[in-house]
């Protein structure tokens, strides 16, 4: 029988007590619609606090700048409004003895002029992404994005580096740093998106300079300890993003080097989509990575409370991170617990406005059959 293991404490992110290895994954809730996209003390401090019992949360993404947007309605981290708006945030899951990383974002080429008064959206080579997005002005195709300048680059560290000092200002536990699912980072980790021929394109030294460039600012401002860093090795046909044969690679040196650095973790996603037929692609990534990071790994992806435990007691993970399980069981570490049953979620409110499929699912303490679709 396979023991409790993401009910137990663990230790080992930023020197502080975790109550357990429960995380509550970073999710994109588009409730920040106010001028200025500022987080709110009813809508994101409620939904957040409902939540406290996750030994982390990481919040959602949360652009570094107005040229990181991609998204409507997504919360920043740069203003003076958007960093009182997450203290309110922060005060109330320290309140339940919660702990809180917030996700630093900025998404590249996956946006459009409509976000940024007509000009395009930057990425490491002018490649268009393919995909569609939600603009204020409904769905669009994604244009040719503009190719970063080395001075957009230098500009771009310095606004994560920012960000991060305004995040620990907001009174969050630690920092994020959204290197996956085909935005900004990703971008330039990928040759089928990178192009350059500069000293951050070509090798795969040079496609990881600009993520250690923003690693490296950012530790000058903050412990390392109370930085993570998020990837997805495996994205393939999602996102804008395709893999090849230096894929894997590309990842296995970026996290080996991050051995030389004492970080809180890096939060590892396996595939969101059937790679079994692809010959350079991983189908498991938590155990084939483990071997080759020495600090906390975050596994996520499709887990549930069984999967959860055993990949920790396999020993390829340390904490495991829930997403939609979260959404619609703010106690979902009670439930695990106690044994209770999971409800479901609704997909439609996801990206929606208000409180509805946001604040208002019940615990368990409720009749589950109380709850509307």
């Amino acid at each position: 029988m396979i023991k409790e293991y993401l009910l137990q404490h663990f230790n080992n992110i930023t020197d502080l007590p975790l109550k357990n290895r429960v995380v509550m994954a970073p999710m994109t809730r588009s409730r920040a619609n106010n001028e200025g996209n500022v987080p709110t003390d009813d809508l994101h401090g409620l939904y957040y606090e409902q939540r406290a019992s996750a030994g982390l949360i990481i919040t959602e993404g949360s652009q570094v700048s107005k040229e990181a947007v991609g998204y409507i309605n997504t919360p920043g981290i740069y203003s003076k409004e958007q960093v009182e708006g997450w203290k309110k945030v922060t005060e109330r899951v320290h309140k339940e003895g919660g702990k809180i990383f917030i996700q630093l974002w900025h998404v590249g080429r996956i946006s459009h002029p409509d976000f940024h008064d007509g000009k395009l959206p930057l990425a490491p080579s002018a490649l268009n992404a393919n995909q569609k997005v939600y603009t204020p002005e409904g769905e669009k195709e994604t244009v040719t994005p503009r190719e970063m300048t080395k001075e957009d680059i230098k500009q771009t560290v310095e606004d994560f580096k920012s960000a991060a000092l305004n995040a620990i200002e907001a009174g969050f536990d630690g920092v994020e740093i959204h290197s996956s699912n085909g935005y900004l980072f990703h971008q330039f980790f990928n040759k089928t998106s990178n192009e350059r021929t500069d000293e951050y394109g070509g090798s795969i030294e040079n496609r990881a300079r600009f993520f250690f460039e923003v690693l490296d600012a950012i530790k000058e401002v903050i412990p390392q300890k109370k930085i993570g860093a998020r990837f997805n090795p495996s994205l393939h046909g999602t996102f804008g993003m395709e893999m090849d044969e230096e894929t894997i690679p590309t990842f296995e040196y970026i996290i080996k080097k991050l051995n030389d650095y004492n970080l809180a973790y890096i939060h590892l996603s396996e595939p969101f989509t059937d790679v079994s037929s692809i010959s350079y692609a991983v189908e498991k990534i938590a155990e084939h990575f483990r071997p080759l990071y020495h600090g906390t790994l975050i596994i996520n992806a499709g887990f549930d409370e069984e999967s959860g435990n055993k990949i920790i007691e396999d020993g390829y993970a340390d904490m495991v991170a829930f997403g939609k399980l979260f959404v619609s069981n703010p106690d979902l570490v009670e439930r695990f617990e106690q044994n209770k049953e999971l409800a479901d979620w609704n997909e439609d409110t996801f990206y929606s406005t208000g409180h509805k499929g946001y604040t208002d699912y019940p615990t368990a303490t409720v009749d589950l059959s109380e709850i509307t679709a």
